[in-house]
């Protein structure tokens, strides 16, 4: 009888725990689609704590035709060098957000202006796909982080 009961109460605090147990991927990709539309508006800004605060401490940046950048003083150093050209200008729109458990990703498309060669601004329109992963406060940063342009090779 001692070990019906102690199993009969088992099986009731695995049930209460699993009731209990709440699914918060919606809310979690909404987060993440609200870090998005910020980080966006900040990168306007041209303040590198600013667009550099999305990053997880151990994050990795992948930009096309440049060795991969590892951790959040190497994205530092390589967005002060980026956000010194005078022409620089960043946005992008996510299209497409999916969360499963403490990782999420974002798709979309971005436009950045440079400048090109001889100082005149050029502007590149492509792709990107970023992943995101919940902090132990959790909020949401970016893991990894890559684009790639939709630009024919040579920009033409």
């Amino acid at each position: 009888m001692l070990k019906f009961m102690l199993l009969t109460g088992c099986v009731g605090l695995m049930a209460f725990a699993t009731g209990c147990t709440q699914d918060t991927s919606a809310a979690d990709m909404q987060a993440i689609k609200n870090q998005e539309i910020a980080w966006s508006k900040d990168a306007a800004t041209k303040d590198v704590t600013k667009i550099t605060a999305y990053y997880a401490d151990d994050a990795t940046l992948l930009l096309p035709n440049s060795p991969i950048v590892h951790g959040i003083a190497g994205i530092k150093s390589a967005f002060t060098g980026i956000l010194q050209d005078k022409n620089f200008a960043l946005t992008f729109t996510g299209e497409k957000a999916e969360v499963a458990g403490n990782l999420g990703y974002t798709q979309g498309n971005y436009s950045m202006t440079m400048s090109d060669a001889k100082g005149n601004p050029a502007t590149d329109k492509g792709k990107y796909l970023t992943v995101w992963k919940k902090q132990a406060d959790g909020s949401w940063k970016a893991l990894e982080d890559m684009n790639n342009s939709d630009l024919p090779v040579g920009g033409n």
